[in-house]
């Protein structure tokens, strides 16, 4: 598969949406994953990302303006010991509760489905990364409609044992922007990783489409110790 450029892969997509991007840090110190959101409407756009424990939640800015919380409302992020959940949407919840659970992160979102909203039913795409004594490995999951009929999910595991330094893969929501908008198809796109978690937070913010970006989250773990560094952006301020 061909590494492309993750800058690029945003700079020419007006709207893939919410993505996930998780990899290995070139020098091969840190577990890296990003998550950003995107809005059309106003109620999609009136959100900011807020930490929450040791992950994050999604707010309304103006809670005078939140209309529908069921889709925009919920935790991307959640740690579970040395378990990293990454999502676009409340099955973050499920993974957690049923790994807890000692069931699997495919187990668990064989339980979901993609989002009752018709007729762009947004596939849900989940990550999750496991570091532990000084091992790292991630999987990704997208539950999609099939080619947009709502009566059957198709469920898609990507898992990355033994992730090689500097690469990392981008899972997103949508093709692009459109009525309804097109599901992401095919498997995670292989993009190259940055050792340096402010350039590479820089990056991702700047590439997304002004009009549209809404929150960018990363997440830097270094692989020997567990130690965590996180930023958040928000454009709502």
């Amino acid at each position: 598969m061909q590494m492309l450029s993750l800058e690029k892969e945003l700079k020419e997509n007006a709207y893939p949406g919410r993505g996930i991007v998780i990899g290995k840090s070139p020098n091969g110190k840190y577990a890296v994953t990003a998550y950003f959101i995107m809005g059309r409407s106003e109620n999609s756009r009136n959100r900011v990302f807020v930490e929450d424990g040791d992950g994050i939640r999604t707010q309304a800015f103006d809670p005078s303006k939140l209309s529908d919380p069921s889709l925009i409302i919920y935790a991307p992020v959640r740690v579970l010991g040395n378990k990293t959940i990454v999502t676009n949407g409340d099955q973050t919840d499920t993974i957690y509760e049923l790994m807890d659970k000692q069931q699997t992160f495919e187990q668990a979102l064989r339980t979901r489905e993609f989002e009752p909203d018709g007729p762009n039913y947004t596939p849900r795409i989940s990550g999750i990364m496991h570091v532990e004594n000084g091992e790292y490995n991630y999987a990704m999951s997208i539950l999609k409609s099939n080619n947009g009929n709502p009566d059957a999910c198709n469920r898609y595991t990507f898992a990355y044992s033994n992730p090689v330094a500097g690469e990392g893969h981008f899972i997103h929501t949508y093709m692009c922007d459109g009525n309804p908008l097109p599901s992401f198809e095919g498997e995670p796109k292989l993009v190259e990783m940055s050792d340096d978690m402010d350039s590479f937070t820089n990056m991702l913010w700047e590439s997304l489409n002004e009009d549209n970006k809404v929150s960018l989250f990363v997440r830097y773990i270094d692989i020997a110790t567990g130690e965590t560094k996180s930023t958040i952006v928000n454009k709502n301020k």
